[in-house]
Order: C-alpha cells, then structure tokens, then sequence
C-alpha cells in the first residue's frame, strides 16, 4: 500500500512537461514586476502599523530585515530550482523530484491553502479601503452589512451593524480571475501598470516624508520589553518579524509562472531575488519613515497607519492616493496569487492526483481556465464569509510550511543528483538552506497557536483525499 508514497519524478520526464500547451510571453523585466506585483500590498500599508504598536516599536524596520533574510535563504532555494524544473508547480514539482508523490501532494496541497486564503485576505482588506475611499468622497449610504462577513460587524454613527457578505471582495476576486484568463500577457501588462503606481506613491510616500522625520520618535527604537515574550524588546522584534513575514508573501508566486517564461533558465532566478531584494529595501525605508511621523504606539488599533502618518506632513492630499494605490495594488496582489494558485493546480492535474479537467488549457487564451474558475469561486467563499484575522495568519503559516519543504528539498537534490545540470546554484550549500529551515521554523513557532490547528485540521483532510483519490489515479503509480 505504501511502497509507492515516496516515489519521485525523474528530472527528464519534468523537463519534457516544459513544451506544454501554455504560451511563454514572460521576460525576466515581467517576472520581477510580477513578484512586486504580489509582494507590495496589505503588508507594507497596513501589517508595518500593528507590528510597530504590538511588537517591535519603531525596531519594526530590523523586523523587516529579518523577515526578508528568512525570505531570501529560501529564494536562493527556489531559484536553483526554478532554474532546474521551469514548469508551473513551483514547490509542488520541486517536492515530486526530491521528496517523492505523498510529500509533494502534501506541499501541493499546502500551496492551495497558501494562495486561496493569502488571495482572500487581500481581496477583503481591498474592500475595507474601498469603504475608506467612499467616504474620503463623503458617499452616503454605504451598505456597510454587504461589504462585511456575517461575522464581522462595524459601528458608524451610533449604529452597530452586522456583516451579511462581503460583494465587494466577491467582485475583485472574479474581476482578476477573468484577467487571468484572458491571458498571462495581457494580465502582465496590466500587472506592470499597478506597480508602476504602488512603486511610485511607496517612493513618493519616502522622500516626501524623510523631510519630516521626529527624531524623539526613534530615540526609544528598541522599545523594552514588557514581560511577555512578543511585546517589544527582542523577543518583541522576532515577533514583529513573524507578523510583517506576510508582506513577502508572493515572491514565490513567480515560480509558478516558469513554464510561461522565455528563457526560464536565466530568468526565473532574477525574477524571484530581483523582486525580493527591491522590496525589501524599500519595506524597510517606507517602515522607518512612518514610524519617525508618527510615534509607533499611535499606531494601535489603526486600521490605516499610513494615513496617520502622513497627516504629520503638509501632503494631506496624499492619503486619498495611498488609498488608490492600495486599492490598485491590492488588485495585483490577489492577481498574482490567484495565477499561482491556478497553475500548481495545473500541475498536480497533469499528474493525476486531482481530476484532469483542471489542466484542460483554452483553446484560445492558452490558460488553464476551468481552474481559474474553480479558484474564482473557491476564493470568493473565502472572502465572501471568513473573517480577516483568520485568513491571514492561515496563509503565512502555509507559505512557511512551503518553504520549509523547498530548503529540504535543495538539501536531497544535491546529495541524490549533485551532477544534475544548474543554471543557478544556491550558495553556501548547506548554509543557505539549513538557515532557511531554522528561520522559517521559528517564524511558524511565533505564530498563535490556533493557527497550527487550523493548519492540522487542512492538512488532515488533503491525506483524506490523497488516499481517497490521488493515489489510485496518479500517473507514477504504476511506472
């Protein structure tokens, strides 16, 4: 029953799956947009805020520092594989070459809980700065019951009202699935308008600010501790680091795009650490210019920090535009991950551990369509009915979960195949991918605990179907 759980994929028959049906339209200049596309977001506006009054005080910049390095091992790890396997199943593939079936289901698995929900909880935070722009404009009679979960509820004038669903989360999730399966092309086109607008305003938003910098708000920058192990001090600024791990969230959505790439060898490792390393520096100048406006403990229960800061600057007006750069960024980001989503599902269909309907590619469009379909209404359930707080810390745990798996699986490859053809190589093997493990443990260590339950109980149910169905119809099984 057992004998073929560990089963791996042969390097050659994964490289054959490369002339598939997808269309290859992306460069290496693509690539890096489409990871800032995903990772610039409900991060860098909002989760800078709460980890800066919770956790980390105005240290919070050290916290992104430390969140990008765990970040940064683990995408010295996706690049030697994105640059080894240029197909579109990302860590999933990855795992099948190295880990064998059952671990790659379980990270394939683990990549659709990483993406549905990290989609979902962009797509309502969009709706919350919606209802932000409206009445920024002085919009009466915004029906606050339908931009909300049923169990949510949001007090205006007096008034407590309870959420019934979430349309305006519904509406962007289905607007950005018909993007994408329009076409990669086009959705990349429209991808690099977006960051072109939420580079510009996060640039804007540095220089503009730098100028009005209160020193006395960084005297106290590593804020003592207060006894309990995540409230400031060092402890509180790992911690910090484990909350704003989410604004990275994406980079390894390019990946996923492999196999639509030109030359995937040269360019999937420039896409994945190009868009690593420029967001990270520009976390953590946007993060250290916000807490010298304002002072970080302001911050608490500030649902727009961003704004609040920049009320400290004569530029008022720019809190409408961070709303509509939020509001387009946001866009891209459930974008990106909606277009990993799909294409791990692509590939796990390819392979037979989940119906081949969802690998059927239009005949047109040359997308994996019904996939995308699958995900608009998977996801929309999502953001529709769930409530934020639970979505959000479910998709950092997932996408730690994930590159855990990677880090292992660059360790086996380069035991198992250490003559395997590399058109990158991670550096300082096995430094690099050990530190990866360590980094990304201990960040799902800083994480509540309620969350790994959430995390068993799904992981429970992919072994459910895995034994169900994906065993008995997996292509390997009888190789």
């Amino acid at each position: 029953m057992f004998s073929n759980l560990f089963k791996t994929k042969s390097i050659e028959s994964i490289l054959k799956e490369e002339k598939g049906d997808l269309k290859k339209t992306l460069s290496a200049m693509s690539l890096v947009l489409l990871g800032i596309g995903a990772i610039i977001g409900a991060g860098i506006f909002s989760l800078t805020g709460i980890a800066a009054a919770e956790n980390a005080g105005p240290a919070v910049t050290i916290s992104f520092m430390i969140a990008g390095l765990g970040c940064a091992f683990a995408g010295l790890c996706y690049a030697e594989f994105a640059s080894m396997l240029p197909i579109a199943g990302s860590a999933y593939t990855y795992s099948y070459a190295t880990l064998g079936e059952f671990i790659a289901w379980i990270i394939g698995w683990d990549l659709v809980l990483e993406y549905a929900v990290g989609a979902a909880t962009v797509a309502i935070s969009w709706s919350r700065y919606l209802i932000k722009l409206l009445e920024k404009f002085h919009v009466s009679n915004i029906p606050y019951q339908w931009m909300m979960s049923p169990f949510e509820t949001n007090t205006v004038n007096g008034v407590t009202m309870h959420g019934i669903i979430n349309i305006p989360a519904i509406f962007i999730t289905c607007l950005m699935s018909l993007v994408l399966i329009r076409g990669i092309k086009e959705s990349a086109k429209l991808n690099s308008v977006i960051v072109a607008l939420k580079i510009t305003v996060v640039v804007a938003f540095i220089v503009l600010g730098w100028s009005y910098i209160n020193p006395a708000n960084h005297a106290d920058y590593v804020p003592e501790n207060t006894g309990a192990f995540e409230h400031f001090g060092w402890t509180g600024v790992m911690t910090g680091a484990a909350v704003v791990f989410f604004s990275f969230i994406g980079f390894d959505a390019v990946s996923t795009a492999a196999q639509e790439a030109k030359n995937p060898q040269r360019d999937m490792p420039i896409g994945i650490l190009g868009s690593l390393v420029l967001c990270t520096i520009l976390y953590v100048l946007f993060s250290y210019v916000m807490t010298g406006l304002e002072n970080y403990q302001n911050f608490k229960g500030e649902a727009a920090p961003v704004a609040l800061a920049i009320a400290q600057t004569p530029y008022h007006f720019f809190q409408e535009l961070i709303i509509i750069a939020i509001l387009a960024g946001y866009s891209s980001v459930i974008m990106v991950l909606l277009m990993g989503q799909s294409r791990v599902f692509f590939s796990m269909s390819k392979d037979g551990l989940v119906p081949s309907i969802f690998s059927e590619v239009h005949p047109k469009y040359q997308t994996p369509w019904k996939s995308n379909i699958l995900f608009a209404i998977l996801v929309s359930l999502f953001a529709g009915f769930v409530p934020v707080s639970v979505v959000g810390e479910m998709t950092s745990i997932g996408t730690l979960f994930a590159f855990v798996l990677v880090c292992i699986g660059v360790l086996v490859l380069r035991k198992k195949q250490p003559d395997a053809p590399r058109a990158f190589r991670t550096p300082w093997v096995p430094f690099v991918p050990v530190m990866g493990i360590i980094v990304c443990l201990y960040l799902m260590y800083a994480l509540p605990r309620d969350t790994w339950i959430r995390l068993v109980v799904w992981m429970a149910i992919g072994v459910a179907i895995y034994f169900l169905y994906s065993r008995n119809h997996s292509k390997i099984k009888n190789v």
